[in-house]
């Protein structure tokens, strides 16, 4: 047994704690050794095939020693030459060559064995033996040592980097405890991986992959679409509903909740003080935060117009993968950001766009500049243009045969109508017609529109400002933020049913309710515990009754959804994931337990003991303060929310849930999103429920 911790606490009181209630404990000496089978080695190919609903792919797996192994280190290192979203063989050869739709690999640690996966899947008209050559090609040329010996150096960069963003994390500090414990491996062996993998050399890799990595020791798995034959139905069981006793406490939770302990004060922010407000060139506005822990920096350039104003702008973010300079290929460009530790991306949403440049801070000068050049001189390239314009049709396509990417547009179809930001997007005619120097110069031109930078890194207020003066290129006078579309979400004063087709043996449905109701302060406490109590956790009344009490939903959740903007409506959103022949039965539980909510003094006391215990301990740090503030501003507010919600739920009871209920839920009318097979639901009765209008896949992706 071990206990695995990481956290803000004093270890000499931690350790006193787990001697008094651990400290009891004695192993065991007559359990049984745990003795795993040994796998013959293989020596041919192993070959299958499964059939799903799902776009096709591929995939490769060799099998390594358990994780303890030494061997799995040097695992690491070669996983990182062949993909590291970067400059790796898989990433140059493959991923910017678009010789395929996408191809990766990644190491599987375990216990008794790991194992090293290769994925692909394909493009229009590519095969999945081409694709699994293409993936066996990559591996040839690490066996005959076919790559640069400099990605070493450059790996072990991103591995010290890759373990600076783990040590930020609580979690993950304590799941290392966790897998070193379970792998069986010494901890000073873990602490001490780095050195030992910054020690490897090319002969090292080149032996290690003709060990292990040969073309004929691997499993392959070809995922192909289609019905399994062998599908068998089951009837539905009946069920006998569980009485929920959600108002009896057991002994134990009766001797916890009176053990009397030192509470923990909440931490608030103070917009004043915990961040910095700057001033750089051409009026940039510049939120700071200082990083005072480790050499990691993030910058951001946050531009408040998106997709809705261009909806261009997202292929142009895209075509920046594929382009260099006049004096740099674009694998020279990616192979440069590796080495130098760092990465960037753009990310156009529907309202922002997010220019990010993140990585280790010594270097972000000179990745700075690159990027910048990268922006301002990016060199038109035809023929990527279009092999990208063809892999985004594909990628259409097999968004169609994912059942979440259908229930996503059959939800956004049901909030927007037929025209939504996931609608907005350039139909099959413009993309094959697009001039790709149209996209080149939005690229060029994004710089000159009002925007703001944010960062957070190890610099201090005048290094930073010194680095963005001297780096940053936009020009004296900002432009202002072109119009765009406004998307109005849909009201909803009739019930009203959406039915869209995925054949599955489980559907998804949601509700969307839309009364107009605009963002409110007043309201926030008494919606934030209506959510925590109705339709939070496992203690939820939506969870309890759906799932645990009546076994009609994998899955169920509910809840009022704050905007992000001041004008956006409240959306009141249910969800559920159930087998075909419980639907009627998980509609008409769901809108009994909505207007008649079950009340329950001890689950309320839970609900609410439960929110004061996080936000005495959760911490808004680093750079999730600046989000934290923006989020603030969107919103037309200037302080921590938490400060007013931690105050008054302090003195809230479950009458204040029930008038939030009566006030905000109760007697609304939906919009019902269902995606699913019709030939196996019971439709007359759906239709009891409201009007039916069946839509088709084209209306719900708008092509």
């Amino acid at each position: 047994m071990a206990i695995c911790l990481s956290g803000d606490f004093d270890p000499d009181q931690m350790i006193a704690t787990i001697d008094k209630y651990f400290g009891g404990l004695k192993p065991n000496p007559d359990l049984p050794k745990l003795d795993l089978p040994k796998e013959t080695p293989m020596t041919a190919p192993v070959v299958r095939e499964i059939l799903g609903p799902d776009a096709e792919s591929v995939a490769l797996a060799w099998r390594f020693p358990g994780a303890a192994d030494k061997d799995v280190e040097t695992l690491q290192v070669v996983s990182q030459i062949l993909y590291n979203g970067q400059a790796g063989l898989i990433d140059l050869d493959l991923a910017q060559q678009q010789k395929t739709l996408s191809a990766y690999c990644y190491p599987m640690t375990m216990s008794d064995y790991s194992a090293f996966m290769m994925q692909g899947r394909p493009k229009q008209g590519q095969t999945l033996d081409e694709v699994k050559d293409l993936l066996l090609g990559e591996l040839k040329k690490l066996r005959e040592g076919d790559f640069d010996e400099k990605m070493l150096e450059a790996n072990i960069n991103n591995f010290k980097l890759y373990q600076m963003q783990q040590l930020e994390n609580n979690d993950a500090r304590a799941d290392m405890f966790v897998e070193s414990f379970v792998n069986g491996s010494d901890w000073a062996d873990e602490v001490t991986a780095l050195d030992r993998m910054s020690k490897l050399t090319k002969d090292d890799i080149v032996a290690f992959a003709n060990k292990y990595l040969k073309d004929d020791n691997y499993a392959v798995i070809y995922k192909k679409q289609g019905k399994d034959p062998n599908e068998k139905k089951m009837s539905k069981p009946e069920i006998t509903p569980i009485v929920m006793n959600r108002d009896t406490v057991s002994t134990f939770l009766k001797e916890i909740q009176a053990s009397v302990v030192t509470p923990i004060e909440p931490v608030f922010l103070d917009y004043s003080k915990d961040l910095t407000q700057l001033k750089a060139k051409s009026d940039i506005p510049v939120l700071y935060k200082q990083n005072t822990t480790n050499d990691i920096f993030q910058l951001i350039y946050l531009f408040d117009m998106g997709n809705n104003n261009d909806k261009a702008l997202g292929t142009a973010a895209q075509y920046l993968e594929y382009l260099g300079t006049a004096d740099m290929t674009p694998e020279e460009v990616k192979s440069e950001f590796y080495r130098l530790a760092c990465s960037f991306f753009v990310s156009p949403g529907a309202k922002r766009t997010y220019v990010v440049l993140s990585g280790l801070s010594e270097n972000m000068p000179a990745a700075m500049a690159l990027f910048e050049k990268l922006m301002a001189n990016a060199k038109v390239n035809p023929e990527a243009y279009t092999n990208m314009a063809n892999d985004i049709l594909k990628s259409r396509k097999d968004a169609k045969l994912n059942q979440m990417q259908n229930f996503s547009r059959l939800v956004t179809y049901a909030t927007y109508g037929p025209k939504s930001p996931s609608t907005n997007i350039l139909t099959e005619a413009e993309l094959t017609s697009m001039d790709p120097q149209q996209l080149v110069d939005r690229i060029k031109q994004l710089n000159s529109f009002k925007h703001r930078i944010l960062y957070y890194g190890p610099n201090n207020q005048d290094e930073l400002l010194a680095i963005i003066n001297k780096e940053h290129q936009a020009p004296e006078t900002l432009n202002e933020i072109p119009e765009g579309n406004n998307f109005e979400p849909l009201l909803t004063p009739e019930t009203k049913i959406f039915i869209a087709p995925y054949e599955a043996k489980q559907i998804y449905m949601s509700q969307v309710s839309n009364k107009g109701e605009k963002f409110d302060p007043a309201a926030e406490s008494g919606r934030q515990l209506y959510n925590e109590y109705f339709g939070g956790g496992m203690n939820s009344i939506v969870f309890q009754e759906m799932r645990e009490s009546r076994g009609l939903a994998y899955s169920a959740w509910a809840g009022m959804l704050k905007p992000s903007y001041m004008t956006d409506p409240y959306t009141l959103r249910t969800q559920i994931a159930t087998q075909n022949d419980k639907m009627i039965d998980a509609i008409n539980t769901f809108n009994d337990i909505i207007n008649n909510m079950p009340e329950s003094e001890a689950a309320f006391k839970l609900a609410k003991d439960g929110m004061i215990a996080r936000m005495r301990t959760d911490r808004t740090i680093k750079m999730d303060v600046i989000w934290d503030y923006i989020s603030a501003q969107y919103l037309g507010q200037n302080v921590d929310s938490r400060i007013k919600l931690y105050n008054d739920v302090q003195n809230m009871t479950l009458q204040d849930v029930i008038d939030y209920q009566n006030k905000w839920i109760k007697g609304r009318t939906y919009t019902y999103c269902i995606l699913g097979d019709k030939k196996e639901l019971d439709m007359e009765s759906l239709k009891k429920v409201g009007p039916v209008i069946e839509l088709k896949q084209e209306d719900i992706f708008g092509y």
